[in-house]
């Protein structure tokens, strides 16, 4: 896993910095909980600088996966039986883990759920998220830009915070 790792530093290392945490925050699952320390800590990012180039490749993201997964859900479906019980069950699961929390919180919940920089969280799970609960994309897209800029917020100290630590 190390050796991986130090592979695809080695690689993003050779692209301008900014570059470099835009890729990583566009990236599912890392996003810009891990764009936001590597830009400070590898890329000797100032905290505003990191903050900005996480913000925008976490942004850009989003605006694809809102407006063509839908698309890309129905195709697969119809084309793989597969895919078809997978998104059966990611829509059913969803809507029955947190559907009660959406009804009584909505843009709320849509916000914290992204806004919370933890697995599981974040623009590209918020925009399945908005989808599978019908959210109209450009709500969506605001409401979920609102929790990415909280999360990068939240994560920017807590950097801060770890650099402290550790100096």
């Amino acid at each position: 896993m190390a050796e991986i790792i130090q592979f695809v530093l080695g690689i993003l290392s050779s692209l301008p910095r900014e570059l470099a945490v835009l890729l990583i925050a566009m990236t599912p699952v890392f996003e810009l909980r891990l764009a936001i320390p590597l830009g400070m800590t590898v890329f000797g990012m100032g905290p505003g600088e990191a903050l900005f180039w996480a913000l925008l490749g976490n942004l850009i993201i989003v605006l694809p996966i809102l407006f063509l997964y839908e698309a890309i859900a129905d195709f697969l479906s119809r084309n793989n039986q597969l895919a078809a019980r997978f998104f059966q069950w990611l829509f059913h699961k969803t809507r029955t883990k947190h559907s009660k929390s959406f009804a009584r919180y909505g843009a709320l919940a849509l916000v914290t759920f992204v806004a919370v920089p933890l697995p599981g969280t974040g623009g590209w799970t918020g925009s399945v998220a908005a989808f599978v609960f019908g959210v109209q994309k450009a709500r969506a897209f605001l409401l979920i830009g609102l929790g990415i800029l909280l999360a990068g917020i939240i994560v920017t100290f807590i950097t801060l915070g770890g650099i402290k630590l550790m100096v």
